[in-house]
């Protein structure tokens, strides 16, 4: 190796010499000088050569100087300036083949802007020489030009001239060939060549192995790797070789294969090459064997930053956070120096550790080392403080990106959307559009979902429009998110349509559309499409039954619930948290407290939303001092209370008429630190003092309020102004509650109602006469529910309708009953002996229903 003392020795030399034997010494110099990366010293040399007469005149120590300045990454014009003045005294092609082959170096380089044209127009000049052609160097050096630059024209143009020329024989040009049509995606042209190539070497196998990987055909790069030893037993792989394959067998997840290029690697002896070796750690992680990763980490004489990239990669892409930290931090102890690839994939390790503040070290770290403007490391700052809630950070991030990619826009629209800002997520993705940036599948399963809670369901459309003509809807993602964005938007009959014509479908897939189902009146879609996943052996999880218990619970459907409960019990889902506070909403609401109050006993950990789904279904089944009781045991042992806890007590409180109470809890929530009282709560407790005829009090509370008071806050003091018939109250409640939302049909309906009882007819008739003219119309009308006990089957009957009792197997959920016949056998025994006299009850309601004037 070259080093400046070399050189310092060599120009010693040259003094003590005769000008004339110089030639020869700087023709043997310079190519170490272009090894050794030294470009002070090929610019000495440089001005030897000029000093003792040997330029432009010596085609050899040109030749040199030109490869060298190129090694070097010089510009083009210092090595423009060298070929023009010494191309005259050449007799063969040597020297323009030398410049031709320094554009295919510089092409790698920062200086590759305008190589191309030079190098394309020293082949073009040589083409038309009469005194000299194009050899077997020469179209190799022109045709990796062509595919360092995508030049597929011009390469092709050079296949057929070097047809003509009768080199289409030779093995070198052969494989520049296979290197220049694979470069250009034509996987068909490098077959064909390949196969009529009269010889091969390796590189003829390793280009084809490298080619088709780089092009996704994975199975046909290793027929390749297979076929090579097969047809060659003198052809050995060699470094390139399984550098090239072991990514395939990784990406292939195949074990086995991995198992034997590392055998072969040792027994070849090429286990000490470091190339392989990284290779090996990064295919043995890639296939999920992190102990066969470590062993060879830990066997390696040599590591370099590629080797320890490798190994926290793989140790953060499967879920080993600490481990990939742990290794991160022994990176840091072994001095080597961290690259813009280690940030990137350290920070989605620390996201998920909620190493919030080390993140932001390697922030500061990638400032001080001047890696902030690195795209990759950007994009995963960008995550890394969209993940914690920093949106002004990762937009001013984002901001300061000069050149942004797909995964740049991304990443900041899906921080905008996770952190409430869906407005400014899809604003993004217009000024995404409009800067001519490609959304991608990514982008629109980013975005979905600020449209879904926005109810932007026009602009949903036009994204999913844009993902039929991109063929991104046949993507899973995209075509589950479609799905939530219909359901959120009210349009789940358009839901349902994505779902029925999505070629690929998951668990996801059900569980979205079971979710939105069960929250209509058609909940029992929710239950059909649960036993279309049992029909395909699908795995359930804790969505799925939290969604058709839900549906289980609107239809009344305990014998179901029961069913599906103790399914759970049998596959240990009831011990997992969400399950076990779905499974006491489903018996609170069906009545059944007492079960929910047995299941809240059994748990072995509770959260808050445990405690409040418990003091919820006292407080609908009027159980309100256990309510009560339940908040204020929370309350002692030191359970952390939140907005939710408050609407379910003070609803427990209004349903029981404890004002004081009431009071006193809504007063404890105003003066805690960190929860201020919102529309919910304030209609509460306008609720509970207008039902305990404190009207005045309620309205002066509404006239107190901070801030306009919402829908809900009015309509709850319109609903208690009926029952105490205080018309004056009920109509400025209802003038206000029409103000807000005059397209909700309830509000009409309880005003109307209102006058009607207190007697004042004509008032009611003007009511439901604005309903009218509005188009308002009640889209799911009230309907009351009968649980058929002979198959378990719920039907339902509106205002008017004559009531039967149907035949067994006839009710909805009975449509379904013989799958959960066939699939479960019901562990505890049904309780249906109140099931004759609720009968009795619903048939006077219906009959009830059908001779009341207002419906």
């Amino acid at each position: 190796m070259l080093n400046r003392g070399d050189t310092h020795c060599c120009l010693i030399d040259f003094g003590s010499l005769h000008p004339q034997q110089w030639r020869p010494l700087l023709a043997d110099i310079l190519p170490r000088c272009a090894s050794a990366g030294t470009l002070s010293a090929t610019q000495r040399l440089h001005a030897i050569a000029v000093v003792a007469g040997h330029l432009p005149s010596s085609i050899s120590v040109s030749a040199a100087l030109i490869l060298s300045y190129a090694t070097n990454g010089s510009h083009p014009s210092a090595v423009s300036s060298l070929f023009r003045p010494a191309v005259r005294f050449s007799r063969s092609s040597f020297l323009h083949n030398t410049l031709i082959r320094a554009c295919t170096i510089l092409s790698a380089g920062r200086h590759r802007d305008g190589v191309d044209r030079l190098g394309l127009t020293v082949y073009n000049d040589l083409a038309r020489e009469n005194r000299f052609r194009p050899d077997d160097y020469t179209f190799p050096f022109a045709l990796k030009l062509c595919a360092d630059f995508s030049h597929v024209i011009k390469g092709f143009e050079i296949h057929g001239r070097l047809i003509k020329s009768g080199l289409d024989k030779e093995l070198c040009v052969n494989n520049t060939l296979l290197f220049f049509y694979g470069t250009s995606g034509s996987l068909s042209v490098v077959r064909n060549v390949f196969d009529e190539m009269p010889e091969r070497d390796i590189i003829s196998w390793n280009t084809c192995i490298r080619i088709f990987s780089d092009n996704d055909q994975f199975l046909k790069s290793l027929a390749f790797f297979r076929n090579m030893f097969r047809t060659h037993d003198e052809l050995l792989p060699n470094v390139v070789t399984v550098v090239s394959i072991l990514p395939v067998s990784a990406l292939l997840q195949d074990r086995m294969l991995i198992g034997s290029i590392h055998c072969y690697a040792f027994k070849a002896g090429l286990e000490d090459e470091i190339k392989v070796c990284n290779g090996l750690v990064d295919a043995y992680g890639k296939s999920g064997n992190v102990d066969a990763m470590e062993g060879v980490f830990y066997e390696m004489i040599n590591r370099n930053e590629v080797t320890w990239n490798s190994i926290i990669g793989a140790f953060s892409y499967r879920g080993y956070h600490s481990k990939a930290l742990d290794y991160f931090r022994g990176m840091i102890l072994e001095n080597v120096k961290l690259n813009a690839v280690t940030v990137a994939t350290i920070l989605p390790a620390l996201i998920e550790l909620g190493f919030f503040r080390t993140g932001k070290e390697v922030h500061a770290f990638c400032v001080r080392t001047h890696k902030i403007s690195d795209i990759f490391v950007a994009n995963a700052l960008i995550g890394l403080y969209g993940k914690y809630g920093r949106c002004a950070e990762s937009s001013s991030l984002f901001n300061a990106i000069a050149v942004k990619n797909t995964v740049s826009w991304n990443t900041i629209i899906g921080s905008y959307a996770q952190n409430g800002l869906e407005f400014d997520a899809v604003m993004l993705l217009r000024e995404m559009q409009a800067q001519g940036a490609c959304p991608n599948s990514v982008t629109l399963t980013n975005v979905l979902p600020a449209c879904g809670r926005l109810g932007y369901l026009r602009y949903g459309k036009a994204i999913h429009c844009r993902s039929i003509r991109s063929r991104s809807s046949d993507d899973l993602f995209v075509s589950n998110a479609l799905t939530d964005m219909y359901a959120k938007c009210d349009r789940l009959d358009l839901g349902r349509t994505v779902f029925d014509l999505s070629s690929l479908r998951d668990e996801v897939s059900y569980n979205v559309l079971i979710m939105a189902y069960s929250q209509t009146s058609e909940c029992f879609n929710s239950i059909s499409l649960f036993t279309e996943m049992l029909d395909l052996g699908m795995n359930l999880d804790a969505v799925c039954y939290m969604g058709v218990l839900s549906a289980c619970s609107n239809m009344y459907a305990v014998k179901e619930g029961r069913q599906i409960h103790g399914f759970l019990v049998r596959n240990l889902f009831h011990e997992q948290l969400f399950v076990s506070n779905s499974l006491m909403s489903f018996y609170s609401r069906c009545g059944r407290v007492h079960t929910a109050r047995r299941i809240f006993d059994g748990m072995t950990a509770r959260d808050v939303a445990s405690w409040n789904t418990l003091i919820l279904g006292y407080g609908m089944t009027g159980q309100v001092r256990a309510a009560v009781d339940l908040f204020e045991r929370m309350k002692r042992d030191g359970v952390g209370r939140d907005p939710v806890s408050y609407v379910a007590v003070l609803t427990a409180c209004s349903h029981g008429g404890l004002v004081d109470e009431g009071r006193t809890y809504f007063a404890e929530m105003v003066s805690s630190d960190g929860m201020r009282p919102s529309d919910v709560h304030y209609a509460c407790m306008v609720d509970l003092l207008a039902r305990s005829s404190l009207m005045a009090e309620a309205v002066e509370l509404i006239d107190g309020l901070p801030g306009a008071p919402r829908a809900d806050t009015w309509g709850a003091l319109l609903g208690a102004s009926r029952i105490h018939c205080d018309v004056e109250v009920g109509r400025r409640a209802g003038d206000r509650v029409l103000e807000l939302k005059p397209d909700h049909p309830g509000y009409y309906v309880a005003l109307s109602n209102m006058y009607w009882e207190a007697g004042r007819s004509e008032e009611a008739d003007v009511v439901r006469d604005w309903m009218r003219r509005r188009r308002v119309k009640k889209k799911n009308p009230g309907c009351s529910w009968i649980h058929n006990d002979g198959d378990g089957g719920v039907d339902a009957f509106v205002n008017g309708e004559s009531v039967s009792i149907p035949p067994a197997g006839t009710g909805l959920v009975g449509r379904y009953q013989p799958w959960f016949s066939h699939h479960y056998t019901n562990p505890l025994d049904p309780v249906h002996g109140e099931a004759m006299a609720a009968r009795k009850i619903l048939e006077l309601a219906a009959r009830m229903h059908k001779n009341h004037p207002r419906g």
